[in-house]
């Protein structure tokens, strides 16, 4: 075969090879396809964002309640959070999920797993075979100028009851998770602990430090 016939015939074959052979498909985790019931936020494609990162469901559900600083649930295919919400904050979250937990620092690609070592999460990448441990920011709040602390007592309003029958209460921008108190009561509680925005107290007989 002459070189100008095999040339072209090679020229043919990769014009019509797919893309996807030629190069690697862009990653791209679906937009929140959101809307609002009052108060509610439900992104209705949680089940497709989920499919796309390939991670468990009430893995991200976690980290979304705590960033978000709202109780929520997961709801077949959608994700129901008891605030009202815009899209950029849920996206935002959901892009700083992906990055922390989905994503490899070395090739950028998300063909990656968490494993535990010991007591720290390490991403895994099966593409490129780099590893890095896993750092998922912490908020501890150690003064009243940050806001609520750890050890502080305050009075605050239970609106709602968590799944777990865990009253629910706001206070300047946290949920308080408070075992064992009743909707619509007006309690003193104790912070044990504050991860994002999200508190967790136990009712307390001592007097108000706000």
């Amino acid at each position: 075969m002459p070189d100008d016939d095999y040339l072209s015939l090679l020229e043919r074959a990769k014009v019509s090879l797919p893309e996807t052979i030629e190069k690697h498909e862009r990653f791209k985790v679906p937009e929140p396809d959101i809307f609002l019931e009052g108060k509610i936020t439900v992104v209705r494609n949680f089940g497709a964002i989920i499919d796309a990162l390939r991670r468990e469901p009430e893995h991200l559900l976690q980290y979304l309640l705590r960033e978000l600083g709202t109780p929520g649930f997961i709801e077949g295919q959608r994700l129901v959070l008891k605030a009202k919400l815009t899209p950029a904050q849920v996206a935002d979250r959901i892009m700083g999920y992906t990055d922390t937990f989905v994503l490899c620092s070395e090739c950028g690609r998300p063909d990656t797993r968490i494993v535990k070592e010991g007591r720290i999460l390490v991403l895994e990448c099966d593409a490129c075979g780099a590893h890095r441990p896993v750092h998922v920011r912490r908020s501890v709040r150690t003064s009243e100028d940050e806001g609520i602390k750890e050890g502080g007592v305050y009075e605050v309003m239970v609106e709602d009851v968590g799944r777990k029958g865990d009253g629910v209460a706001k206070l300047d921008k946290y949920v308080i998770y408070v075992p064992g108190a009743a909707r619509g009561a007006r309690v003193k509680v104790k912070i044990q602990k504050i991860s994002g925005n999200v508190a967790f107290a136990v009712q307390s007989q001592e007097d108000v430090t706000k």
